[in-house]
């Protein structure tokens, strides 16, 4: 399997198993809402997590692959205001914990960049 085609499956691979998690444990995931978002939390959990699953699904199929994988640098940027909220949210919580929320933050950055070299990849092909 080529280095493009593995990078692909990981990210399907990683976005699909958010997915899986939005649905499994959505406490975890409603606390991240922000709360200027109208509507339920659980609302917007269960609909990100569907927007992950067709983006997955999207990422591990070669004809939609580099759309999906853009729009998947897009959720990856669409979502740092949740961790924003996490973050804030957990500024009394124990030390490890508040390490955690704001370690995220910085992980968006490669994040997006894999999704744009994916797609960048799949355009190529």
């Amino acid at each position: 399997m080529s280095r493009q085609k593995r990078s692909s499956a990981l990210l399907a691979g990683f976005v699909g198993g958010a997915a899986v998690l939005h649905f499994a444990v959505p406490k975890a995931f409603d606390s991240m809402v922000p709360r200027i978002l109208p509507g339920a939390p659980r609302a917007w959990t269960y609909g990100s997590g569907v927007v992950e699953l067709a983006l997955a699904a999207g990422l591990a199929h070669p004809r939609t692959r580099a759309a999906a994988a853009r729009l998947t640098a897009g959720l990856f940027v669409g979502v740092f205001p949740a961790n924003v909220q996490m973050a804030l949210d957990w500024r009394h919580r124990p030390g490890p914990q508040q390490v955690a929320a704001w370690a995220r933050l910085p992980v968006q950055v490669p994040l997006v960049l894999w999704a744009r070299n994916v797609a960048r990849g799949a355009d190529r092909s």
